[in-house]
């Protein structure tokens, strides 16, 4: 019934295997692969035939997690996976972005990938298997698909690289100063596609080598789903690329003259404006046969590419006039809105972020659900891109994948240099808002991120800057490496190339390319470039700000932490929440306490911290003998007084021991509601608390027998 297919390798610790035929039998393509106990399914299809008129590339993929795959049932009202989670969103990513260049040059047809966890270990994340499995089952669909590639995740601890780190390792990176790296590596068997990481200031050598440390690891892998498919591949899809030769001759006899002039305007909206003057002109030289032809939008694209490339690596000017090294100006600016507890604006030639820090409280905290556990986040940051920020009227609406990834990106970058929370306890919110886009707004949400913060009085670390890198490759071995790229070099370029760091190194690295991959010479030009850049960019920061500020703004909480025996919690926050509420509402203090005992009490008033930090410590401290509290009475008895002198702690002062003169009852000296001054003068033997009042002066509050002293001593 079934025809299987399966093949297994030892890959690092664990065994990676892949298995067609028998799931998923009317997709074009299936694979099952299994990493340790963690097995993906990728199914593919795609379309047989091409939509008419379409004038671009619809390649979707979909990564999704189930829950029963690590034995968890979803949580919310309808107990079943919902929207898509930023992992899933991010993971979709980063399989679509080394799998997108792969295919035949003016393949068209719609392509779905979708990639469905089945199996999680808790040990090995999916996100690899995943993109191994997608892979592996376009390699055996028939798509005319020039794969296969692999993928390893690389970490780097005590100065060695670690192939595909567990789950554990890579959720301790923040806390765990052994562990410096999170990279994901994709690529061919001869060069790297994609890169995604979060680094803890690794040197420019450091990264370049887990790269190539990640690609050669992976070749077992590009040789295991080419084993597979020797077995079980189908027949490739008839495709042939359409010759467009012609048209593409006479568009370019037509407007390669204006065309050149028009990439000659530095001014973005003047230079698209001239631009589609003249396709314009070209137009109107075409047949209405050319003019309905479905290619001419990638004659019009190639025109366009071969000036802007040609000119640059002939040693050209760019197109805004810059050389290839240098970075466009830069305005940093801080503090530029009044009631935000930190705030930035950077500006970097027609690249702007408006970009907010807010501080909040453990209440503030993001709960993520994941699959292999529950866990807080104390550091948010979001990316918003509207349509006016490149001059466009389009859709307005909730953030899409692309500002999730690019909002992901800014927070790997910032994250390595926050203090730790038990130096600042507070939760961190970053808004990035893109007023102006033309290349690389996620770089500047990176040093508008940092500036901000820096603004809020966050005590970084050290400021981190981002620049992207752009890369001409041509046929004949040529290539420049471009700093800080523009919208148009990056969408007619060949590599989006983003390093983000500090002084000391670089704590985030992307790498999208778009041809079939790029050498090892060619990467570490473009990381020697952009640390040269960085260090730039950081300078010109530094103007702004430099390091976080000593005060907070006057609308930000302040936070002060305590610390409590965890057997006190209970007493903290008492039945129901009864005593944590009445601290709150009585103070005006926010108040979180954690299982460890560690509370933290906010607010951006000192009186309602103080407030609330002396009725917990009233409760949890224990009074000690010997020492003078004030107090007030609450009860007269026969015997004695009983006095509130601690918190809720009441203590007797029995008649004895409230004057030095002989009383027939304690109202003769006392009235309830009355402030005294008590001695602790210990405990009976059923731990009740006795209290003395004659030998404490009642005005001073001191001792009568030390005043008497100090008095002897002044004499």
């Amino acid at each position: 019934m079934f025809n299987v297919t399966k093949k297994s390798i030892q890959w690092g610790q664990e065994t990676l295997t892949l298995e067609t035929g028998k799931v998923a039998r009317q997709a074009d393509g299936s694979v099952i692969a299994t990493l340790g106990e963690t097995s993906v399914m990728a199914a593919v299809t795609f379309a047989k035939e091409a939509k008419p008129g379409q004038d671009f590339f619809p390649l979707t993929v979909h990564y999704q997690e189930k829950y029963y795959a690590a034995g968890k049932i979803p949580g919310g009202f309808f107990k079943r996976e919902g929207r898509p989670t930023e992992k899933e969103v991010l993971t979709s990513r980063l399989i679509d972005r080394p799998i997108r260049p792969l295919f035949v040059p003016g393949f068209k047809h719609e392509v779905l990938v979708i990639c469905t966890v089945l199996s999680h270990d808790l040990v090995n994340d999916p996100d690899i298997v995943a993109m191994i499995a997608a892979s592996a089952a376009l390699t055996v669909s028939g798509v005319p698909f020039m794969g296969p590639i692999g993928a390893a995740r690389v970490g780097f601890a005590n100065g060695e690289y670690i192939l595909n780190p567990e789950v554990a390792d890579m959720d301790q990176l923040r806390s765990n100063p052994e562990q410096r790296l999170d990279l994901v590596v994709a690529g061919t068997k001869d060069a790297v596609m994609m890169v995604e990481s979060e680094a803890y200031e690794l040197s420019e050598d450091e990264m370049l080598g887990a790269v190539e440390f990640g690609h050669e690891a992976m070749q077992p892998v590009i040789d295991l789903i080419i084993s597979l498919a020797e077995d079980a591949a189908k027949e490739p899809f008839d495709f042939q690329p359409a010759d467009y030769s012609e048209l593409y001759a006479k568009v370019k006899s037509l407007g390669e003259v204006q065309m050149r002039t028009a990439f000659s305007v530095r001014d973005k909206q003047l230079r698209h404006g001239a631009i589609e003057a003249a396709r314009q002109t070209i137009r109107a030289g075409l047949t209405e046969a050319e003019l309905a032809d479905e290619n001419l939008g990638n004659a019009f694209k190639k025109l366009e590419s071969s000036i802007l490339r040609g000119d640059i690596i002939r040693g050209g000017a760019r197109i805004d006039g810059r050389d290839t090294t240098t970075v466009r100006p830069i305005v940093s600016e801080v503090g530029v809105l009044p009631r935000t507890h930190g705030s930035s604006l950077f500006t970097r030639g027609e690249t702007q972020a408006l970009v907010v820090t807010t501080l909040g409280t453990g209440e503030d905290e993001q709960i993520i659900d994941a699959l292999h556990g529950n866990f807080r986040s104390n550091f948010l940051l979001h990316y918003n891109f509207p349509p006016y920020s490149v001059g466009e009227v389009g859709r307005f609406g909730p953030p899409g994948r692309r500002e999730t990834g690019h909002g992901k990106l800014a927070w790997r970058a910032l994250q390595a240099v926050l203090p730790a929370p038990t130096e600042f306890p507070y939760t961190i919110r970053v808004v990035s808002e893109i007023t102006e886009s033309n290349g690389s707004s996620s770089m500047a949400s990176v040093c508008g991120g940092s500036l901000s913060m820096m603004d809020a009085g966050v005590p970084l670390k050290a400021p981190v800057a981002g620049v992207a890198m752009g890369l001409i490759l041509e046929d004949e071995g040529k290539w420049a490496v471009l700093t800080d790229i523009l919208g148009d070099e990056d969408h007619l370029g060949d590599m989006d190339f983003k390093v983000a760091g500090t002084e000391q190194g670089i704590t985030s690295l992307q790498m999208d390319i778009k041809v079939a991959g790029i050498t090892p010479a060619i990467m570490k030009q473009a990381l020697a470039q952009a640390k040269d850049g960085r260090m730039h960019i950081l300078g010109e920061m530094a103007k702004a700000l430099s390091e976080g500020r000593a005060e907070f703004s006057a609308h930000a909480p302040r936070i002060e932490t305590m610390t409590i025996p965890t057997d006190k919690i209970r007493e903290v926050i008492g039945s129901g929440g009864k005593v944590i509420r009445e601290i709150v509402e009585v103070s005006g203090a926010k108040v979180d306490i954690n299982d460890d005992g560690v509370i933290k009490i906010a607010s951006a008033n000192a009186e309602s911290i103080k407030k609330a930090y002396d009725m917990i410590y009233s409760i949890v401290a224990e009074p000690e003998e010997g020492k003078i509290y004030k107090g007030k009475v609450v009860k007269l008895v026969d015997f004695g007084a009983f006095v509130n002198f601690f918190g809720k702690r009441d203590g007797l002062v029995h008649v004895s021991q409230i004057s030095p003169k002989r009383l027939n009852h304690p109202s003769d000296a006392l009235q309830e509601g009355q402030e005294v001054w008590v001695k602790l003068l210990g405990f009976d033997d059923r731990g009740k608390v006795r209290l003395g009042m004659k030998m404490v002066d009642q005005e001073t509050g001191q001792e009568i027998a030390e005043k008497k002293k100090e008095e002897a001593d002044a004499e």
